[in-house]
């Protein structure tokens, strides 16, 4: 592990996607300018301090800036019927969908004061995830080639995300990061290929567990993974 990071926790509920991606933006914005004008960084976790956000968000489709728009299987018309939202990121990865029931979670981390790159930040994120799932009884693993965390990996007419991760970084400043299905409507994938592939399909703890899951019991388990998984102080 790296040197222990100040980070600050936000659970900001159901919020606009646009609202939130320019909230996030500025945060990491202010977190690349800062760097510029410190010369030792690892030394500055006090002085430039992190931020993990939680959030909901109501119906949208996002595509990253590596994707296709062929894999939005709807037009704008259809889009305004399913009360969607759709918009191209700058985050890496292809097409996705977030919506209520969905933990979005946002790091804004500084990975040179964790002294990680970006493949371990990845990595690390879809072990936070499985090892969150792991508590409620669900197998998540990585998937060889491919971001998230996915269920049965190996079977070829099974495997399925439950976990989708997309990313952007610059001077070692993270944004974006990951979607979790846990009370996802999932009828809203079926009108994308999720993530670009047209053979996997998609999960949440819903369908998989066969109940409605409590997303505040698993907020914090998730919470409390990422901290550890990370080195992380949470601040509030």
């Amino acid at each position: 592990m790296g040197l222990s990071y100040t980070v600050k926790y936000e659970d900001i509920g159901l919020k606009d996607y646009k609202e939130t991606w320019d909230y996030q933006a500025k945060i990491f914005n202010n977190l690349v300018d800062a760097k510029k004008t410190i010369a030792d960084v690892p030394l500055s976790s006090g002085i430039l301090p992190g931020t993990l956000i939680f959030v909901e968000h109501p119906h949208v489709y996002t595509l990253g800036k590596s994707g296709s728009e062929n894999n939005l299987l709807i037009d704008y018309i259809q889009l305004q019927a399913k009360d969607a939202k759709f918009y191209k990121i700058d985050r890496g990865g292809d097409i996705t969908y977030h919506g209520p029931g969905q933990i979005v979670g946002y790091p804004i981390f500084d990975l040179e004061i964790i002294r990680i790159g970006l493949k371990e930040y990845i990595s690390r994120l879809e072990e936070s995830v499985i090892q969150t799932i792991g508590e409620f009884g669900l197998s998540g693993s990585h998937l060889e080639g491919s971001t998230g965390v996915w269920l049965d990996p190996g079977i070829k007419g099974k495997t399925r995300k439950i976990c989708a991760i997309g990313v952007k970084a610059s001077k070692f400043v993270t944004m974006h990061g990951f979607a979790f299905n846990v009370n996802t409507d999932l009828s809203y994938f079926n009108h994308i290929n999720p993530c670009g592939f047209t053979d996997k399909g998609v999960t949440s703890m819903q369908k998989e567990l066969g109940a409605k899951q409590d997303i505040e019991k698993v907020k914090q388990a998730l919470k409390q993974k990422i901290k550890g998984i990370f080195d992380l102080e949470l601040i509030n």
